[in-house]
């Protein structure tokens, strides 16, 4: 019997408690391992940022040339290339395959709520952005700031109304397939005119020319417009319906390929980038007051209006779902593109935080086009900062002037690095102030894009969590609806079962004849 019992006792100094330890410590073990499979591509690209910013400190003192840097900057570049390489098949196909897989009420509701969330959401963070600037003020005491270090080209300043006209021409393309690589835009000629006295005046003749850049815009209507006229073709339709989304999830096979490459590119772009800083003690010192309250409105817009917003529309904690869009958060802040950042976040927002493919493919690629809170609170702050800088008091009506300009300029802001900056020249036009001090936005526009970055991709996942959430309760409404005409259909027919003569008297002829089975299987028995 002791025998037998030092032998159940078993394998080691804790008898048989060894086993359950040993079966806790497996458990854990692999709940480790699934937690690094699980979040493996996000650890790399926080991994690639940290490992950015030591490879750039590390490299600066080495005093590298131009052509250096540029060599140290290619894997970052091919990152680049390879996300823009997707944008053009990502839109259209996510939109055209969104847009026909929605009926023609919902893609109208769906649309109207995502207009008044853009809308809203830019006006807040105008209004956050200009309220910072009065109170942190920070062109007031600047010095130092015509440093030849700070100088920079300063954009062609544009008429207002050339401005908003060349948003509307845009939205319909002459050529689609220029669209893919050419934009319209205004340029001006000089033209010399003899008056009757003997002077030569000098007449501003608007000229249209073609730049390079896609039409994001002119891309964007059209596929919506082709998806919506495929679905009401019916079954006429569905092949080309069917070809839209094959290439769609194709896509974002190639996407999910790409996004493995993420932490090497992050790694190159961050560090190339640091080693290209100059004088930037000159830059902080000078400009330090407009950086941290661009960063500030970023922040509070960021990380409270949004999530607030988030939660009074769904009930559900807004940083659980922001969790799981690390990954196209850190693309946005090394690339400082919302276009580049669109086809990861699909891939992440699907994937990590469930939202339905149709809303996703719908709405991200609009939000990365239209929706830009983050160049709104950067292009209000900058131009109350310059307003400052010239000792300009903004009144009501200029201050009226500029979020409403800027709400408005901000939808046709090119999603590439450094494109909100050419949207303040129209609101400094519009409200009178000179544009020669863009200069100074533009030395410090590499530090402040990558927030606003990252503001522009958060508003646009949030409008996608709240849409797929009201669409998810539209759902269930109708089916509880459903059920609920089902019982009443269920209880008018026994109602009218008791009520009717004749089915009473069938009733009880059944009845009685049900009664009368037994007997007669008991007899046969």
């Amino acid at each position: 019997m002791e025998a037998a019992r030092d032998g159940k006792g078993g394998s080691g100094p804790n008898g048989h408690a060894e086993g359950p330890v040993a079966e806790r410590g497996a458990g854990r073990l692999r709940g480790c391992r699934g937690f690094l499979r699980r979040n493996a591509l996000v650890l790399l690209t926080v991994s690639g940022v940290a490992a950015g910013v030591a490879l750039g400190t590390a490299v600066r003192g080495a005093e590298l040339s131009p052509a250096q840097v540029a060599y140290l900057a290619f894997p970052g570049e091919l990152l680049l290339r390879m996300l823009r390489m997707v944008i053009l098949p990502l839109v259209v196909c996510s939109l055209v395959s969104g847009a026909a897989s929605l009926d023609t009420r919902s893609l109208g509701r769906l649309g109207g709520i995502a207009v008044a969330y853009f809308l809203g959401t830019t006006l807040l963070a105008s209004g956050l952005a200009v309220a910072l600037g009065f109170i942190i003020r920070p062109g007031a005491g600047a010095s130092g700031l015509n440093a030849p270090s700070l100088t920079g080209a300063v954009p062609t300043s544009k008429e207002t109304v050339d401005s908003f006209l060349d948003l509307i021409r845009n939205l319909f393309p002459a050529n689609l397939v220029a669209a893919a690589f050419q934009t319209y835009t205004t340029d001006y000629r000089m033209l010399s005119r003899n008056t009757t006295s003997g002077n030569i005046t000098w007449e501003k003749i608007p000229v249209g020319t073609e730049v390079e850049g896609m039409n994001i815009l002119g891309l964007v209507l059209f596929a919506l417009v082709l998806g919506v006229a495929l679905k009401k073709l019916g079954q006429e339709g569905e092949d080309l319906i069917r070809f839209f989304n094959s290439f769609n999830e194709a896509t974002m096979v190639v996407v999910s390929w790409i996004m493995w490459y993420v932490p090497i590119g992050i790694m190159f772009l961050i560090g190339s980038k640091i080693v290209e800083m100059e004088d930037i003690v000159v830059l902080v010192t000078s400009l330090g007051k407009y950086i941290f309250a661009s960063i500030l409105g970023h922040f509070i817009h960021g990380g409270i209006i949004l999530p607030l917003i988030y939660f009074a529309s769904t009930r559900q904690n807004p940083y659980r779902f922001l969790l799981g869009l690390i990954t196209p958060f850190a693309t946005a802040f090394a690339t400082c593109s919302s276009s580049a950042t669109l086809p990861s976040m699909i891939k992440c927002i699907e994937e990590n935080n469930g939202v339905d493919k149709r809303i996703s493919r719908f709405i991200l690629p609009i939000g990365a086009t239209v929706n830009m809170d983050g160049a709104a609170i950067f292009q209000c702050m900058a131009t109350v900062f310059i307003a400052q800088l010239n000792n300009v008091d903004l009144n009501a009506g200029q201050i009226f002037t500029i979020l409403v300009t800027a709400t408005a300029s901000s939808v046709g802001a090119a999603g590439i690095p450094a494109g909100g900056v050419l949207t303040i020249a129209i609101i400094l036009e519009a409200i009178g102030l000179p544009t020669n001090d863009l200069s100074l936005i533009l030395a410090v526009d590499w530090i402040v894009d990558r927030t606003t970055t990252v503001v522009n991709v958060e508003g646009d996942a949030l409008g996608a969590g709240i849409l797929n959430y009201l669409n998810e309760k539209e759902k269930k409404d109708k089916e509880q609806e459903l059920k609920e005409v089902n019982v009443e259909a269920v209880a008018n027919s026994k109602s009218e079962a008791e009520t009717s003569p004749l089915v009473t008297h069938k009733n009880q002829v059944s009845n009685t004849s049900s009664t009368a089975d037994p007997e007669s299987k008991e007899s046969v028995l």
